[in-house]
């Protein structure tokens, strides 16, 4: 029946005319409501290599609680390796489809954006998440979210370029460590991680997006 209900789902998208982008929050319940996936990143060799990096750093670091914003369908999420986990997403649909997906893993709780009550962690994760911020004031009020949930560590996967001419309505590349230089003092960027996996023209297999690390310095 899922298997079914996917197929009809895709049926659907290809014979629907495209609908004009309103905004990006928007954009991502509509594709995630209609059988979308959250991307390519997320899935197959990328999203092994950035749960490497990732579950790495946390034994490093000795990390007991994670927070992240934009996690989507949860595939990534599957590679990792969390004591204690909260994800929030914009997107209702896909909050609900990783409370099913996780069931039973009571290590995991999912939150909608809009219901943030405070929580913090000691690692707060953006994982290609920033370029799809395609509003300024968006892009502004998850910044803020991201540093200030966050009791020592931000740690950050996305592109850090600007381009003004984009190819599709839900991407604007932004150079977002400047942004954050000007904006919080307290911390520090304490690692760069370029892509074992550089984009080359296909998204299924390469990426603009590096690792940025940042710590707390006060």
């Amino acid at each position: 029946m899922h298997s079914f209900l996917r197929f009809l789902r895709k049926i659907i998208r290809e014979i629907t005319p495209n609908k004009p982008f309103e905004d990006s929050a928007t954009y991502w319940e509509d594709r995630y409501r209609t059988g979308g996936r959250s991307g390519s990143g997320s899935f197959k060799e990328l999203a092994e290599y950035k749960a490497e990096i990732i579950n790495g750093f946390i034994k490093k670091k000795n990390i007991q609680s994670v927070i992240e914003y934009g996690c989507g369908d949860g595939n990534q999420l599957g590679y990792g390796r969390y004591k204690s986990y909260i994800g929030f997403d914009i997107s209702p649909e896909a909050i609900s489809i990783c409370k099913k997906k996780f069931r039973y893993d009571k290590s995991k709780s999912f939150k909608k954006n809009s219901d943030y009550a405070g929580e913090l962690a000691d690692l707060a994760l953006s994982l290609d998440v920033i370029y799809h911020l395609v509003e300024d004031d968006v892009f502004h009020s998850y910044m803020k979210r991201l540093f200030e949930s966050s009791n020592k560590h931000v740690l950050i996967y996305s592109s850090d370029f600007e381009t003004h001419e984009e190819t599709m309505d839900h991407i604007r590349h932004r150079n977002f460590t400047r942004f954050i230089k000007e904006t919080f003092s307290e911390w520090k960027l304490i690692k760069k991680i370029e892509n074992k996996f550089p984009f080359k023209g296909d998204v299924s297999s390469g990426s603009h997006s590096d690792f940025f690390i940042y710590e707390k310095t006060s």
